[in-house]
């Protein structure tokens, strides 16, 4: 892929987000899916595409058209009123076994500040963990 570079600024933000997808391919736990501001999908790294029935072969089609209702309605407004949505789900593996999964699909925004889109990240948990409150310093 060739990179015409303008500035300095914009080469290092192209050299960041190169680093940052190699980053997220070598994810083994978590899925993250990258949809535009009408529910295109726009990537995902190898992991969302293991996980998903359809692979990277979704990439480019509607998140309405792989979703049944409710969640269909769900992800229509999470994109109209730009909303994060967070959640745990459990599932059943073809082989039997269960993972317990945190879902969390949250807003993302363009260098301009307009909407993109949503992320989501799909990120597999212990069913029992520890939870930590964190008081300020004083």
């Amino acid at each position: 892929m060739s990179c015409r570079v303008s500035n300095f600024s914009t080469f290092r933000f192209y050299l960041s987000t190169r680093k940052m997808e190699q980053y997220f391919e070598g994810l083994k736990n978590i899925a993250i899916t990258v949809c535009d501001e009408e529910g295109n999908i726009l990537d995902m790294n190898q992991h969302s595409a293991d996980v998903n029935s359809h692979g990277k072969k979704i990439v480019g089609y509607n998140l309405m058209n792989c979703h049944p209702e409710p969640a269909k309605t769900k992800l229509k407004g999470l994109l109209e009123h730009q909303q994060l949505n967070a959640y745990t789900i459990e599932k059943t593996l073809a082989d039997g076994s269960k993972v317990k999964k945190l879902i969390y699909q949250t807003p993302w925004y363009k260098q301009d500040g307009a909407f993109g889109g949503l992320i989501e990240y799909s990120v597999e948990i212990p069913f029992e963990m520890p939870h930590f409150v964190r008081q300020p310093k004083q």
